[in-house]
């Protein structure tokens, strides 16, 4: 994205004033950051297991130049400073009304074609899996490539759960955790190119993108991924809460 002089400064200094306590709360362990593209816009689609995941991907994204642009909450562009400073550095806001949503995804489009980054959870809020694999997504992300035709970068993080489990209270700052971030190659979705964007097409582009980012994370973690996708909605698991039991099951 081209950026304001405005927004320069003020990433300027949260990285002089952010970043230097994030290295101090987790060691780094970075890998993929030359998969990130450099000559077009792109999307970034991480995994979402941590309320502080958008520090770790920014600080990430910006250690690479890059400056980071989420879909945030439109309710927190009202309050007031942060509303300002959220606008000033490029933030999308994102509405819950369809004619919210569209106006969401023309600026995330305008980002994309000035040759900036968004970032989009395709899980849209952290996952119910209880084993903090990616759950099964919304489709937002994929419909925003195949409209753009923008390569979608797969990432994986592990080791921020650590240091703020979700819906945790407190930070658990030792002994020193670390952070570990792996990029993979952009998501081949060329096949669905020039198809009708139905749901079916969604989906399957949505899966596409998820299944990418859960081999990254299995990679990470060394372990086997679940043979089936933690489906939150077949779970009765509607929306997401501090209610959330140790094991996943029952969450209202």
């Amino acid at each position: 994205m081209t950026e304001t002089a405005a927004s320069r400064v003020i990433f300027s200094i949260l990285g002089v004033t952010v970043r230097p306590i994030l290295n101090l709360m987790m060691r780094k362990e970075w890998q993929g950051a030359e998969k990130l593209p450099r000559d077009t816009g792109f999307i970034v689609c991480p995994n979402h297991v941590t309320e502080i995941d958008p520090l770790v991907v920014s600080h990430f994204l910006f250690n690479q130049r890059v400056m980071p642009h989420f879909l945030a909450k439109a309710s927190l562009f009202k309050v007031p400073v942060m509303g300002s400073i959220l606008h000033t550095i490029g933030q999308v806001p994102v509405e819950r009304t369809t004619a919210g949503a569209n106006k969401s995804l023309e600026a995330a489009r305008a980002a994309i074609a000035s040759g900036g980054g968004i970032i989009i959870y395709p899980e849209g809020t952290l996952t119910r899996d209880p084993a903090l694999w990616p759950m099964k997504g919304h489709t937002g992300a994929a419909r925003l490539a195949l409209q753009t035709k923008a390569p979608v970068v797969p990432m994986a993080h592990w080791g921020a759960q650590e240091v703020f489990p979700p819906y945790a209270k407190r930070f658990y700052l030792f002994p020193r955790k670390t952070s570990r971030v792996l990029v993979g190659e952009p998501v081949d979705l060329s096949e669905f190119y020039g198809k009708p964007i139905t749901r079916a097409t969604l989906d399957a582009a949505t899966d596409r993108i998820l299944d990418a980012i859960t081999a990254l994370l299995a990679e990470l973690r060394q372990e086997e991924p679940p043979a089936q996708r933690w489906d939150a909605v077949a779970r009765q698991q509607k929306r997401p809460g501090r209610d959330l039991p140790a094991d996943g099951e029952g969450a209202a």
